[in-house]
């Protein structure tokens, strides 16, 4: 488990990982895992310190066919690709099942995974010792947020909307757009 607090020099930050691994070529790929319904510009906060450490990163949108979510995923995944435009070397996919098996099977070395807030490290710690007892070799990195996001959840967006408030400064443009337009 590696926590990489935000603030840090992305060059300080991969000296750093080369001398605890040893290894020259470490973490090339990354996979982001959620359900982002919806994606919020905080995930977008957390993605964009991921591509600027790892040479690609895959945003992996969680499908749980026992549940019921806000948006259908083949519309968050649209919408993460219409609010990434900029990042390079990120990619959008959906899949079902273990996130550890979809890491191995994308060729990953890391899963990233955000914090907001001190309330949301025990949850994710208790992820990342599970993950790490079913690979091993695939390694947990916490980014967190900047403060202005610290506070924005994809349950928080929900809400907000549910009872007719602006979401504006809280999702991407085309998020907003979508849920002005077609979620009622």
């Amino acid at each position: 488990m590696l926590i990489y607090w935000g603030q840090v020099e992305k060059n300080c930050w991969l000296q750093y990982i080369e001398k605890v691994n040893n290894k020259e070529d470490f973490m090339k790929i990354a996979i982001y895992p959620g359900s982002f319904d919806p994606v919020t510009n905080g995930h977008l906060d957390i993605l964009k310190n991921a591509s600027e450490i790892f040479d690609k990163v895959i945003i992996a949108v969680a499908h749980n066919g026992e549940k019921k979510g806000f948006l259908p995923v083949d519309v968050r995944v649209d919408l993460i690709r219409k609010s990434i435009s900029g990042f390079d070397n990120v990619e959008v996919d959906a899949f079902e099942g273990l996130t550890i098996d979809y890491a191995k099977k994308h060729g990953a070395e890391v899963l990233i995974r955000g914090l907001r807030a001190v309330s949301d490290f025990e949850y994710e710690m208790q992820l990342s010792q599970t993950n790490s007892a079913l690979c091993e070799e695939i390694k947990t990195v916490f980014l967190t947020t900047k403060p202005e996001f610290n506070f924005i959840s994809s349950s928080t967006i929900k809400e907000i909307r549910a009872n007719g408030g602006d979401i504006s400064k809280f999702v991407p443009t085309p998020v907003y757009e979508y849920l002005i337009k077609e979620v009622k």
